[in-house]
């Protein structure tokens, strides 16, 4: 069992800053679901991780949203599984997903300026749709 989480080639995170409880699953499986804690759930304190670089984090939490406390704690539980080992490593996989995707720094908005001949159809649209109108307004004659 390899003691640190690869997220990239460059970045890890040691298992001592993760918590892993195991919970009862919930929903069908019998008695089995009653008697058996499978579902696992993982906590990671993202302001008290060392591993982590400032704007990773702060994309990270912006990323897990409902899955982030007030105080910063992403929970993540999983329980598609049956057995602790399978749900463990497919919340340790989420969350290096999770993860890996806050690492991307979003590219910066250049605004542009509509071209004249978008602006130009636009303009002929609204003529057209404003004569529809208008021929919708004239009530008939009575001669």
């Amino acid at each position: 069992m390899p003691e640190q989480l690869e997220i990239t080639s460059t970045l890890s995170i040691p298992l001592s800053e993760l918590e892993l409880s195991f919970v009862r699953s919930s929903g069908p499986g019998g008695q089995n679901v009653n008697k058996v804690a499978t579902a696992v759930q993982l906590r990671f304190d993202v302001p008290a991780s060392q591993s982590l670089p400032e704007p990773v984090k702060t994309r990270l939490l912006a990323k897990a949203g409902a899955r982030a406390t007030r105080d910063g704690v992403i929970i993540i539980t999983a329980d598609r599984h049956r057995t602790q080992p399978l749900n463990r490593a497919d919340a340790l996989t989420r969350l290096a997903e999770l993860i890996r995707s806050a690492t991307i720094v979003p590219r910066k908005r250049r605004p542009t300026r509509p071209t004249l001949a978008s602006k130009q159809r636009r303009m002929d649209t609204k003529t057209r749709r404003g004569a529809v109108k208008a021929l919708r307004q004239r009530k008939p004659s009575v001669d």
